[in-house]
């Protein structure tokens, strides 16, 4: 992929922070004062952290996190050069230590990408020789190294970008002008909701933290792009009757994403506590009362069929403003209900962080795969390089980690270029060191240009060539240190070769398919899962007023949607132009939908004193069955099963239906037609019968 001038913006920008950081401190450290070993990692540093540590964010944002990673880079220094005594002890350290650092990556972009560079000052410490009389040297070559690097990011920083929080208040405006009369168009309702997605955000400003801030932030955005879809769909439906009751709740959902707009930006002036959902409950109200009237009074069916969609779109308004709450106080301002949605809402923070660590130790979740893999890999190259006693065996480790990939495919395809760039690398490094000889003083003048070159031209031309001027950025320092020859270059080939070989073994042993094959069994149990809520929705519903209701059980869920979007997101890393046929985001969203559903249906589903029509709960039975039956459906495709045919039963005739039939109705249309978008792109039907199959597959029309 080209980069857009934006990014090679930036990534020249990059080049020039970590050389001009790495020369302000290896040139005085090893020219004025002497002392080659803090001279190192005074260079080694900035490139540890700024170069191969993609630490997203601002200049501020990334110079606060290289700030706060400081003293665990000191500490696992330190642990580095004390276990270098013996090969068995650091290979049990750099097991812990590459588990540990790579399972960070629960914590959000931030700790997932300092991670690799906090992994390098353990490995360049651990290795022979065996020297705990440097140690303060290699910490005060780091410190120097690291806090230089802070410096040129706030001195150079890089444009900020917008916050998700002003992000999901700019939705919010777009949904307050949507919502009046006029409206905006549906094509930019959508695309104002397309913006939120998280893919669509820059990495540091993506609210992945376990805190209530940040989770109340993606939750609030979700439900802001579900307010501006359902605002869409609503422009999209033909004219109906004056419907005056919904004019009105229209007009309290426009003023409501107007207030928690501003009280987002501003952090004053918050809504009305409760305003919307009293507005929600007459409105539902007054709706049974219409329905319940004589027949020549009743509203038709297209209109009882708007009001539920007006309904449901004020529900994801009131998610929007509890989320908005939490995100500017850190708890709600008022009760956040329901409370199983909101479970995240009351808890500490510590709290918080167990759940997100502990709910992503199990073997179905990437982040914990990745841990391990990465681990394995590492320990495995400390074993090797040690026993081998490789010179300058740091290298070897250092492809493991700079190489791997998640999939055994791409890390071939990488470490195929890095061995080809290496190679040439080595060969002009070679030329260089036999051609230069021992005049430190040329490779001196070398080394900040050659910096420079490197880590501006690397990323911008690809692997190989990042790997090839990598290696002259080494010899040209090395030569500087210690008298060295062309003999630097070979080790140097033979150590990544080494490493390539190594991470290719644990890629092709350890979850060779990366997330593919994750990502089809964390959306086939998420399905499951929620499907399960559909009948106890309905049963919920269909009780008469004051019978009992079992409250649907989603939390279980809700774990399930965090894991499949986890895994998501990875798969779509490693195959951005493959599988382009199934629809994954569209499972995403059907499960949203049946959680959503099944809190807020049972919350506003004022019924009826003797309950729905007998005509129409018992097509709200079957339908529901039918749902829970086509999404297994669906389940048994993604894991390789063999699916049962699925028949539709006709829809009973009946009497028009109440607003309760209605909302159960337009809450399981929506579901049906999901699935069916999401089983035509599993297996898409061909031949001359495939208009029938895809009749078949429709959902009838429901009672009335």
């Amino acid at each position: 992929m080209i980069p857009t001038g934006q990014e090679r913006a930036t990534i020249v920008r990059r080049a020039v922070r970590v050389a001009v950081a790495a020369s302000a401190g290896f040139y005085p450290l090893l020219y004025g004062a002497g002392l080659p070993v803090m001279a190192l990692y005074a260079l080694f540093a900035p490139i540890a952290v700024g170069l191969l540590s993609p630490v997203p964010g601002s200049g501020r944002q990334r110079a606060s996190v290289m700030l706060r990673a400081l003293p665990p880079a000191l500490v696992l220094a330190t642990l580095g050069t004390l276990l270098a005594a013996e090969t068995w002890a650091a290979v049990g350290g750099m097991l812990a230590v590459g588990f540990v650092l790579a399972f960070a990556a629960v914590g959000g972009p931030r700790p997932a990408g300092v991670a690799p560079g906090l992994q390098l000052f353990y490995i360049l410490a651990c290795f022979p020789p065996y020297a705990p009389g440097t140690l303060g040297q290699r910490l005060a070559g780091l410190t120097i190294g690291v806090l230089a690097l802070a410096a040129c990011e706030l001195l150079l920083p890089d444009p900020p970008a917008a916050t998700y929080r002003e992000r999901v208040a700019r939705a919010l405006g777009e949904a307050a002008r949507g919502a009046a009369p006029g409206g905006v168009p549906p094509e930019k309702l959508r695309e104002a909701g397309a913006r939120l997605r998280l893919a669509s955000v820059p990495p540091a400003e993506r609210p992945a933290g376990a805190g209530r801030t940040e989770r109340a932030l993606e939750q609030g955005g979700r439900a802001v792009r579900r307010l501006l879809d359902q605002l869409a769909t609503l422009a999209e439906m033909p004219p109906t009757a004056p419907d005056p009751a919904s004019a009105v709740l229209l007009d309290r959902v426009s003023e409501l994403c107007t207030t928690c707009a501003r009280y987002l930006r501003t952090g004053t002036g918050p809504p009305v506590a409760g305003a919307l959902e009293e507005a929600m409950r007459g409105y539902q109200a007054e709706r049974v009362r219409l329905a319940s009237g004589p027949p020549g009074e009743r509203p038709p069916v297209e209109v009882l069929r708007r009001q539920s969609q007006v309904l449901a779109l004020a529900e994801s308004a009131r998610m929007a403003e509890i989320t908005a709450g939490i995100a500017v106080h850190g708890r709600p301002t008022e009760p956040a209900v329901p409370r199983r949605l909101f479970w995240y809402a009351e808890l500490s923070t510590p709290r918080l962080w167990a759940r997100r660590v502990t709910g992503n130790v199990t073997f179905r979740s990437v982040v914990f795969q990745n841990a391990l893999r990465t681990a394995l890999g590492l320990a495995a190259a400390r074993a090797v390089a040690g026993s081998l006693d490789l010179s300058h065996g740091f290298w070897v480790l250092l492809a493991v980690l700079t190489l791997g990939r998640t999939t055994a495919g791409a890390t071939w395809r990488a470490v195929r270029l890095a061995v080809a760039g290496n190679a040439a690398g080595a060969l002009v490094a070679g030329a260089l060191l036999i051609g230069l000889g021992p005049h430190t003083d040329v490779y001196a003048a070398l080394l900040a240009p050659v910096m420079l070159v490197a880590f501006a031209l690397g990323p911008l031309l690809g692997i190989a060539y990042a790997q090839g001027l990598f290696t002259l950025v080494v010899a040209t320092a090395f030569a500087q240190i210690e008298p060295v020859t062309w003999r630097l270059s070979e080790a140097r080939m033979i150590d990544v070769v080494t490493g390539s070989v190594i991470g290719l073994l644990c890629g092709l042993l350890a979850w060779p398919a990366g997330a593919r094959r994750e990502v089809h069994r964390a959306m086939a149990e998420l399905l499951r899962v929620c499907a399960g809520l559909v009948p106890v929705t309905a049963q919920a519903l269909l009780a008469p007023a004051g019978g009992s209701r079992a409250a649907p059980q989603t939390l279980p869920g809700v774990h399930r949607l965090r894991l499949a979007e986890t895994a998501y997101a990875q798969y779509r890393t490693e195959a951005p132009g493959e599988d382009t046929r199934t629809d994954w985001h569209a499972m995403l969203i059907a499960a949203n939908h049946m959680l959503l559903g099944a809190h807020w249906l049972p919350r506003f589903g004022l019924r009826p004193e003797s309950g729905a029509s007998a005509p129409a709960a018992a097509w709200a039975r079957d339908t529901a069955q039918e749902l829970v039956a086509e999404t297994d459906r669906i389940a048994s495709e993604l894991t390789g099963g063999a699916p049962a045919p699925v028949r539709r039963p006709a829809a009973p005739d009946g009497p028009p239906p109440t607003p309760l039939s209605v909302d159960l109705e337009v809450w399981m249309t929506s579901l049906a037609h999901q699935l069916t978008r999401i089983e035509s792109s599993l297996t898409p039907p061909t031949g001359p019968d495939a208009p029938l199959i895809t009749s078949a597959r429709r959902r009838t029309a429901p009672p009335g």
